[in-house]
């Protein structure tokens, strides 16, 4: 493992922080996925797990095991992330050099340069102990 949980530097929160430089392209985590149905939408938004599910695709939304769950968001983000469909992993993968010791966050639009607000119940502002 080339990570380690820590606290964000710019949030105050859990986060993911490297241990390893990573250079472009690298993959920093590969997660399995389970798969919920999207008639189960509804349920799922009354449970801690409505900040952890990703859309798959039109009938499913997933929820990622691993650490890629504790990745943060930020609209200037060094990693990025990509559906592996065939084998149900999402994978997170560096889009700049990522050095010891920074954060690893994400853009939860999935495009990494979107600025589009993402929904504030997505980001996390209670202090956590590791």
């Amino acid at each position: 493992m080339n990570f380690t949980v820590g606290i964000s530097p710019t949030l105050g929160i859990r986060g993911i922080i490297a241990t390893y430089g990573f250079k472009t392209g690298d993959i920093v985590e590969k997660c399995p996925v389970i798969l919920i149905p999207k008639s189960e939408w509804p349920a799922l938004m009354n449970t801690v797990l409505k900040k952890y599910y990703y859309e798959w695709t039109s009938t499913h939304h997933a929820i990622v095991l691993g650490y890629g769950s504790r990745i943060n968001h930020s609209y200037t983000p060094n990693a990025k992330y990509v559906f592996d469909f065939k084998n149900k992993f999402l994978v997170y993968k560096a889009i700049i050099p990522i050095q010891t010791g920074s954060e690893i966050t994400v853009n939860y639009n999935w495009d990494p340069t979107s600025k589009t607000p993402v929904d504030s119940f997505l980001v996390d502002f209670n202090q956590h102990h590791i």
